[in-house]
C-alpha cells in the first residue's frame, strides 16, 4: 500500500524526533504503541522517567502551529494507551507526556513541550 503525502511528512517527523530526543539522552522503547483506538507515536526513556511522545509535524505554518493540533479527545486516548502501557509493562517510575512539533519549511524547527497534558 503505497504511502500518502500526509503519511509521509508524519514518518519523516516521527525519525526527526527520535533522533532528536536521542541527542537528549533518550532511548527509544517503542514506536507507534496502539492500544485500542489509540496510538502513541514514541515512548522513550531517560533513567526512571518513560515518556509518551506525541510527534506533530507539518510542513509550514500556514493553518496553525503543529502543536495546536493535539485535540483533547487525542489526548485522552494518549493517557488511555500509556495506562495500559504502564500496567501492561509493570513500569514503577515516573511517566510524562510530551509533544514534539517540528515544522519542516522555511527551515527546520523542533519545539519540545515537556508535560504537555495530563
Amino acid at each position: 500500500m503505497k504511502k500518502t503525502s500526509q503519511q509521509k511528512t508524519g514518518r519523516r517527523g516521527e525519525d526527526i524526533a527520535v533522533d532528536y530526543l536521542a541527542h537528549k539522552g533518550f532511548k527509544l522503547v517503542a514506536r507507534n504503541f496502539r492500544y485500542r483506538r489509540a496510538e502513541v507515536d514514541l515512548i522513550v526513556q531517560k533513567n526512571k522517567l518513560l515518556v509518551f511522545v506525541e510527534v506533530k509535524t507539518r510542513r509550514d505554518t500556514d493553518f496553525g502551529f503543529p502543536e495546536t493540533f493535539v485535540s483533547p479527545e487525542q489526548a485522552e486516548l494518549i493517557i488511555a494507551a500509556a495506562d495500559h502501557y504502564v500496567r501492561e509493562h509493570n513500569w514503577e517510575g515516573l511517566i510524562r507526556f510530551d509533544i514534539v512539533a517540528i515544522t519542516l519549511e522555511p527551515d527546520l524547527k523542533i519545539e519540545h513541550f515537556e508535560d504537555a497534558f495530563y
